[in-house]
């Protein structure tokens, strides 16, 4: 298999898992319930879809040296540790969250959703600029 089509593979799951995130948003506001549901559970498909071919491909491949210097570099080491943190944080967030609103309590469900949002959305859009960073620039 073709190592290469993973970078721009997991940009694109990241890119669409932030826009389901986006729009379940929207939706919410919306009162948009079902369509809300549906665009969160295809967020979260999109996102362990990420997961696996992610670690896939390191699994393969390995690590990709960041090869620019300058200012640059710890711009893009800021975004790279930040976004590793949080994104070991999404997915215990995201069954939390998913958790109580299969239970119906949406109260509970939506105090865990304050915190998961900025958190995924911030996650999903800088697995974008990582990979712009390392393959694009």
């Amino acid at each position: 298999m073709d190592l290469a089509i993973f970078p721009p593979l997991n940009a694109g799951l990241n890119a669409t898992s932030a826009f389901l995130i986006v729009l379940g948003v929207i939706l919410i506001k919306q009162k948009a319930w079902t369509a809300h549901a549906v665009s969160m559970v295809l967020a979260l498909f999109v996102s362990t879809a990420f997961l696996v071919s992610y670690l896939y491909y390191h699994y393969h491949h390995g690590a990709t040296p960041f090869s620019y210097q300058g200012w640059i570099r710890p711009v893009y080491f800021t975004i790279l540790i930040s976004h590793t943190v949080l994104a070991a944080m999404v997915p215990p967030l995201a069954i939390a969250t998913l958790y109580p609103a299969l239970r119906s309590r949406f109260d509970r469900h939506v105090q865990i959703a304050r915190v998961t949002f900025p958190i995924w959305l911030y996650v999903s859009v800088t697995g974008v600029v990582i990979y712009w960073m390392l393959y694009r620039m």
